[in-house]
């Protein structure tokens, strides 16, 4: 049966792809790189404007990816132009993105775009509906992929587009592409002066656009089109979002940043600012990244998800992907290994939460019947389950590390910040009386000890003690070919030895392992796979000889991570007191920032997944990029959350 979730497409005689959904063509038979020459990158004067970027940035953003063409070309103008400290972000949407076969296929008619098609058939992995982005060439080229209906995904799109192309298919072909409701939608989303190129000359989209603020004019098409449309928005550029969601001006001075705490979060925040030409400097107080909740020897890709398609499941579901990109980095087998999740079925009422999964999620999941999950897990199981066949185990250090390893970034060893302290010149980070470093910007990435500073006490931040057992293999073990996952999980074999745990306890406080936490995850074992237990020989264990460690995972009591600007909680609660009388209120004030103070943490037992897409975040609010995020999602992990939450409810 047709995938529904992909393109359906049939090819011509010349090889070239045909929507069966929509009954069109994907681009002009006769000469589709110059139409989209013509159209879209002189139609916005592409060439020029790139070449004048300096240090900056362009947004492009494109309704209709089908199969990248004018990605690609922008990509090709944008290298061949701009100046190298320049950055391209493209946002473009798509209901039925091609499958990676198709979308080869495709990309094969034009070997001018070789170079660029194989980068993004490289990243062409794990794209799932909603927003997943692709980062190229360390950074300075940045897709975002909105998968989906696009009236459903420009709403939750944050962003400042420069240049629109408008390239669905023939508004006679596919009508819903071409509304007033996403004239509308452009209208929000444009920069003042963003220019708009499109294929079409319709009377009613013409007349729809100017409606909506653009100045729109008819002009000379290409090939056997004899008209086109080009225009500008003619509107000021209106800001939609509260005032204590709107992000702060970038901080003065030089683009020099510290970064504290070099777990994943840490390493991915670096990186993240590293890519748009920051000086970074990271602190750790150990002599090596990865130390604490980022050493451990294995790490599940594990997507805990909602059938409702809440903020946690929309933020999991785009981290993973964006996790799953950054592994191709990495050595497969030894640093990481794509070998799938499977979650089992224990009993009636995860078996039928789990089928509810599988018909929302198709494709990331699969639902297995118990001699299929044996076939595939490679032993015996108690039940089947559901299949994550693009997931797996990292190791993350060794992602930490290729995070870290770029121009731009500093790794301070054995430097503990003990305290804040705003000068004239940015933030200081001090040991006692000793200056550790300093820089306009901050960014916070310690766990739960990331409220340990004055200007940080307020954040609701909770740890939770884990460890992990570490299980030498047999060699009836190593025919383990998944990821098992129930109340616990147990990794295929790394290094000789199976990982195992985790156990969760609240008031820990001490990180030395136990052989009780041993001997509880040796049970999480049995509840596994007794099979596996058997293999393992587990019963002949002596827990007080077992390897493991111990380690703070933070959460926050919402469970999402916080990611963005840190605000003064008292002037923000004194700038919104009017919150406290009637939550509907909208004031305009002004967000009285910590300027140039932020924090990435909280990531809870997801950090593998949400840690490094939250980097992205972060680095979006800093520059006011595009967000990687459903806006609401990214509202959903704001910091700020807290504040007003304790406005609404009248707490404190």
């Amino acid at each position: 049966m047709p995938d529904p979730r992909h393109a359906q497409l049939d090819w011509d005689p010349q090889g070239q792809p045909l929507s069966r959904q929509f009954g069109d063509v994907y681009f002009a038979r006769d000469d589709g790189l110059g139409e989209t020459r013509h159209v879209f990158l002189e139609g916005n004067e592409l060439a020029t404007r790139f070449a004048s970027l300096g240090h900056g940035r362009l947004v492009i953003g494109e309704t209709g990816f089908g199969t990248g063409m004018n990605f690609l070309c922008a990509w090709q103008l944008f290298e061949q132009t701009a100046p190298e400290g320049a950055r391209l972000h493209f946002v473009s949407v798509e209901k039925y993105p091609l499958t990676l076969d198709d979308l080869r296929r495709a990309l094969a008619l034009w070997p001018e775009l070789k170079s660029w098609s194989e980068r993004l058939l490289d990243g062409y992995v794990a794209l799932h509906p909603g927003f997943q982005r692709l980062v190229f060439d360390q950074g300075r080229v940045t897709l975002t992929l909105l998968i989906g209906d696009v009236l459903e995904q420009l709403p939750e799109l944050d962003a400042r587009v420069d240049a629109w192309f408008l390239d669905g298919f023939a508004p006679a072909k596919n009508p819903d592409m071409w509304t007033p409701a996403l004239f509308a939608e452009l209208a929000r989303l444009s920069a003042p002066g963003a220019t708009l190129g499109t294929f079409t000359s319709a009377g009613f989209v013409r007349r729809g656009l100017i409606e909506a603020g653009f100045e729109m004019r008819r002009v000379p098409g290409y090939g056997r089109k004899r008209e086109i449309l080009r225009g500008v928005f003619a509107g000021p550029g209106l800001e939609h979002r509260p005032a204590w969601f709107r992000p702060p001006a970038l901080p003065r001075g030089s683009r020099r940043a510290l970064v504290i705490g070099a777990g994943l979060a840490g390493c991915a925040s670096a990186a993240s600012l590293a890519a748009r030409g920051w000086q970074v400097q990271v602190l750790e107080r150990h002599g090596e990244p990865a130390q604490e909740a980022s050493g451990n020897p294995q790490g599940i890709l594990y997507l805990k998800l909602s059938a409702h398609g809440t903020a946690l499941s929309q933020l999991v579901v785009a981290g993973f992907g964006h996790t799953r990109r950054l592994l191709e980095r990495l050595q497969q087998g030894r640093d990481w290994s794509a070998c799938g999740v499977l979650q089992l079925a224990f009993d009636d009422r995860e078996a039928a939460r789990q089928a509810r999964l599988a018909e929302v999620y198709p494709g990331l999941t699969e639902l297995l019947d118990r001699a299929t999950a044996e076939r595939l897990a490679g032993i015996g199981l108690p039940a089947g389950g559901l299949f994550f066949p693009e997931a797996g185990w990292l190791h993350p250090p060794a992602l930490c590390r290729a995070l870290l390893d770029r121009p731009g970034i500093e790794l301070l060893r054995h430097h503990q910040a003990l305290s804040l302290e705003r000068t004239t010149e940015g933030w200081q980070a001090l040991a006692e009386d000793q200056v550790l470093a300093e820089a306009p910007l901050v960014v916070l990435t310690t766990g739960a000890d990331s409220n340990r500073f004055a200007q940080t006490t307020w954040l609701p931040l909770k740890r939770i003690r884990g460890q992990i057992t570490c299980l030498p293999m047999t060699p009836a073990s190593a025919g383990l070919a998944t990821v098992l996952c129930a109340e616990g999980y147990v990794a295929p074999p790394r290094d000789g030895a199976h990982t195992l745990g985790a156990s969760f306890a609240f008031d820990a406080t001490d990180l030395t392992p136990t052989a009780a936490e041993h001997q509880s995850n040796l049970g999480l074992l049995t509840a596994l796979s007794t099979d596996l237990s058997e293999r393992l020989e587990a019963q002949a264990l002596n827990a007080d000889s077992l390897a493991g460690r111990a380690a703070y995972r933070c959460t926050s009591p919402d469970y999402l991570p916080l990611v963005g600007p840190l605000a003064d909680a008292e002037a923000f609660a004194s700038a919104y007191a009017v919150l406290r009388k009637d939550a509907r209120q909208r004031p305009q004030t002004p967000c009285p920032w910590l300027e140039g103070l932020y924090i990435n943490a909280a990531h809870g037992s997801r950090g593998l997944i949400t840690a490094p897409l939250s980097a992205e975040l972060l680095a979006a609010w800093i520059e006011d990029e595009p967000v990687p995020l459903p806006r609401s999602v990214a509202q959903a992990c704001h910091p700020s959350r807290f504040l007003l939450r304790r406005l609404i409810r009248n707490e404190g």
